[in-house]
């Protein structure tokens, strides 16, 4: 068996592993049920959903129907279906929610493993720059970021992932640290091993795991603050997303007037994935670190 092969074999029964942990957690396989089935929903949008269902001058329905059953959770102030709304959002916040996590773990990720294996000043002006980022509200940077930027779903992506990295950072420079104090390390160092082939080599696999928890507990971060932003009215107007919904809804008055069937949707269904994501991440911590207790 050459080595590639057997490499390979090693990461699938490692997975394999993996699996059989989480599978022990009910909360966790309850998340990840109602990840896949809302994920389904997303990617089926415009099979199951008329393109149409966007356009306010094409509107089926009259403004703000209560629910019925051409329409079983009403319309918008627009006339459009919510259901339609609701379905279709959910690409733009799923799709903002993972990239804005995927960046911002990155960044968290290089930052973490750079300034543990420098040390030294580089590693203090690096950390400095983290507690900076760490205390300021990172809300509030995101504000000033998605307002000074043009407004799109990129801007959105790039305000949240450049202000949600530091608690990652944070760990993974703990992580490295503890990683660096191994006497493998010093073994590779000694027969040659320069800095990219131990943080690559050594380093990165064993911080991997902690950053794949952190991703998982960062995407609901990462959806909320979408939302947030969207209701605030500093996301993309030319988009549908659940935080959208909700600023339509608030700029219709439908809590003064009492349409509750506007701001019900959007409003569960942000909290419902928030809280998928969470699960699946707790589950994910607990089965990558043991003295969490994973039974």
């Amino acid at each position: 068996m050459s080595t590639a092969s057997l490499t390979w074999a090693r990461r699938r029964a490692s997975a394999g592993r993996l699996w059989r942990s989480y599978r022990t957690h009910r909360a966790g396989l309850l998340g990840l049920g109602v990840l896949g089935l809302i994920a389904l929903l997303a990617l089926a949008a415009p099979l199951l959903v008329d393109g149409d269902v966007r356009s306010v001058t094409r509107a089926p329905g009259a403004p703000l129907e209560s629910p019925s059953a051409q329409f079983p959770l009403g319309t918008d102030q627009f006339g459009r279906s919510l259901l339609g709304l609701l379905v279709w959002g959910a690409r733009i916040s799923l799709t903002v929610g993972l990239l804005a996590a995927a960046l911002s773990v990155a960044i968290g990720t290089l930052v973490g493993i750079v300034a543990g294996h420098y040390g030294g000043w580089f590693s203090t002006v690096l950390m400095r720059i983290t507690d900076w980022f760490l205390v300021m509200p990172a809300l509030v940077l995101a504000i000033v970021l998605a307002t000074v930027m043009s407004r799109s779903v990129w801007t959105v992506v790039l305000a949240i992932g450049v202000t949600s990295w530091p608690t990652t950072a944070r760990l993974v420079r703990a992580q490295t640290i503890a990683v660096e104090s191994r006497p493998y390390i010093e073994r590779a160092q000694a027969l040659g091993g320069g800095h990219g082939h131990v943080m690559g080599r050594h380093v990165m696999p064993n911080v991997m795991p902690l950053v794949l928890a952190q991703t998982t507990l960062g995407i609901s971060t990462a959806i909320l603050t979408e939302a947030t932003l969207a209701f605030l009215g500093l996301g993309d107007p030319s988009v549908v997303s659940w935080g959208g919904m909700l600023q339509d809804a608030r700029e219709a008055g439908a809590v003064s007037s009492g349409h509750w069937w506007y701001l019900a949707p959007p409003g569960l269904a942000i909290a419902l994935v928030a809280l998928a994501f969470t699960l699946c991440g707790r589950a994910v911590e607990r089965v990558l670190n043991p003295k969490l207790g994973v039974r």
